[in-house]
């Protein structure tokens, strides 16, 4: 699976819109106005990863993580997240791959995997994303082995949260 190299953290952080996902099993299924905020930490290599997503009701949940390089002298952007579960009282680590398969020049949106393929996100720095640009996420995705017929957009409110 081919992975972004060279991805300047710094860039990276903020707010991301989840715009569509492979459905993951840590994930609320009727979760909507879904966004990540991350910040980079004081030591410059790790970053905090905040989790919210909404119920159709108007519920927030969120779950706070720290990610970091899978590997601290590789170029690539492998990623590893540990998130507490349950989030209101954490009792046990639990990890995923955070893998940045494609992003633009202008850090604007993105395409993120992990190495099982079982779960994918399409994020942007929007709550919404050019349709062109969606089919070519979503193609590049396919063109990695991902069963793309699983990718559901998430629904965004106007305005966000």
């Amino acid at each position: 699976m081919e992975v972004m190299k060279g991805v300047d953290l710094k860039k990276y952080m903020g707010l991301w819109y989840e715009i569509a996902r492979i459905k993951s099993k840590f994930q609320p299924k009727d979760g909507v106005n879904t966004r990540t905020i991350y910040t980079l930490r004081k030591d410059g290599e790790t970053m905090n990863v905040l989790n919210e997503t909404w119920t159709p009701n108007g519920k927030r949940g969120s779950i706070e993580g720290i990610a970091y390089k899978s590997d601290p002298k590789s170029v690539e952007a492998k990623l590893k997240i540990k998130f507490m579960v349950p989030p209101f009282m954490p009792v046990f680590p639990v990890f995923g791959d955070y893998w940045i398969l494609h992003l633009d020049d202008n850090y604007h949106y993105a395409l993120i995997g992990q190495p099982s393929r079982n779960s994918l996100w399409i994020l942007c720095r929007e709550n919404r994303l050019d349709e062109e640009i969606y089919k070519m996420l979503v193609k590049k995705a396919a063109d990695e082995g991902y069963d793309t017929r699983k990718v559901c957009k998430t629904y965004h409110t106007e305005p966000p949260p």
